[in-house]
């Protein structure tokens, strides 16, 4: 996304910079005790795994795991702001028609109500406010999922980064079966998909399913991996397609105890998605973020480094390898967090330490490698 961040560099960063989303003055009122934030995200080139797979198997349900990928990108950023409640979500969907029936529509539509309707029973309310469904083929080749989140809240609610040193590490897993998940996750979320699927994936995929990618990339990059969608990863028993196309976990239900509780002691919330384990720097200044104890990397970050010859150190730039979210925090709640965590069978833990520094670095020390990571 450099060419992306190069165009915003210079655009107002709302009324606090260090916060993980921009949050605007409150335009529908203007009481300046609250705030606006308005946020916008789709699940990526994931939806073109999930044609495949779809293709492939014919299961529909597929799908649901794409809007979830799509909404969750929304929510859980909002969420490092310490929102969690009363977020209204717009859909934007754009398909070939062609190609792209209306089984998958229906299948997107109604999963987005079972999602929220989810959600509603750990006490977090997403009212649904419509959206647009476009058949745009001339310019999409298979489907674009994309949601609007917007939420009005106080400005007391809010958390905003401000990592400092003496604050511990709590990480939350994006891997295994949360309470409310139906089936084990991966843990791939919806971040490095073009790069994963096509270094995993084989030309089997591309020959088959042409409509699957940009016929301009060139053809030597083009699905170079070694394994089919149906192919049975031996650990876990899945089929890799399936792993890859894991949706992306929503720690709302998690966040919501822990906000609640534990919010005068929270010195910063970090979603790790696009940069991973380096989007810290984003938030942060002279400081030594050292990660020394991390969660262990699950088996899809290991099928795709194995398969793509990917360097560790930028696995862990890429992708979160089992880690999604982290909680800069004072030592005396750390484990209370871990315990609320585990409480819906996520796995957490100290993952490390904040130490003061002239400059903001990532220290990461893994069971691949030893990395350091400036901003």
């Amino acid at each position: 996304k450099s060419e992306v961040h190069a165009a915003i560099k210079n655009l107002d960063k709302g009324l606090y910079p260090n916060a993980f989303c921009k949050i605007l003055p409150d335009h529908v009122t203007g009481d300046e005790d609250y705030c606006n934030i308005m946020h916008a995200d789709t699940a990526g080139t994931k939806t073109s795994l999930a044609y495949v797979y779809w293709k492939e198997t014919g299961d529909v349900n597929v799908w649901k795991g794409i809007l979830q990928d799509s909404i969750v990108m929304n929510l859980d950023d909002l969420g490092a702001v310490g929102a969690f409640n009363n977020i209204v979500l717009s859909s934007t969907i754009g398909r070939n028609k062609s190609i792209i029936t209306g089984d998958v529509i229906s299948a997107i539509i109604n999963g987005t109500k079972e999602f929220c309707d989810k959600l509603a029973e750990y006490g977090i309310t997403i009212p649904l406010a419509g959206g647009e469904t476009a058949d745009v083929g001339d310019i999409v080749r298979t489907i674009d999922v994309g949601y609007t989140a917007f939420v009005r809240m106080k400005k007391e609610d809010l958390i905003i980064n401000d990592i400092k040193p003496g604050n511990v590490i709590v990480g939350l897993a994006s891997y295994g079966q949360a309470t409310y998940e139906d089936e084990y996750n991966s843990g791939i979320g919806s971040n490095g998909l073009t790069s994963g699927r096509h270094d995993v994936m084989s030309k089997y995929v591309g020959e088959t399913y042409p409509d699957s990618y940009n016929p301009l990339i060139p053809e030597e990059v083009v699905y170079t991996g070694p394994h089919k969608p149906k192919d049975i990863d031996e650990e876990t028993g899945l089929p890799i397609g399936k792993l890859l196309l894991s949706p992306t976990r929503t720690f709302l239900p998690v966040l919501k105890p822990i906000i609640e509780k534990y919010k005068s002691d929270i010195s910063g919330i970090i979603h790790a998605t696009g940069g991973a384990h380096t989007k810290v720097l984003h938030f942060c200044d002279n400081v030594n973020i050292i990660k020394d104890n991390m969660l262990p990397v699950p088996p899809i970050f290991r099928i795709i480094q194995k398969a793509s010859g990917t360097d560790w150190k930028e696995m862990f730039q890429v992708f979160n390898m089992g880690t999604r979210f982290e909680f800069y925090v004072n030592e005396s709640v750390a484990q209370g967090i871990i315990d609320i965590a585990k409480e819906f069978n996520i796995d957490a833990q100290i993952i490390g330490k904040v130490e003061a520094a002239d400059d903001a670095t990532v220290t990461l020390n893994s069971d691949y490698g030893n990395f350091v990571y400036n901003k």
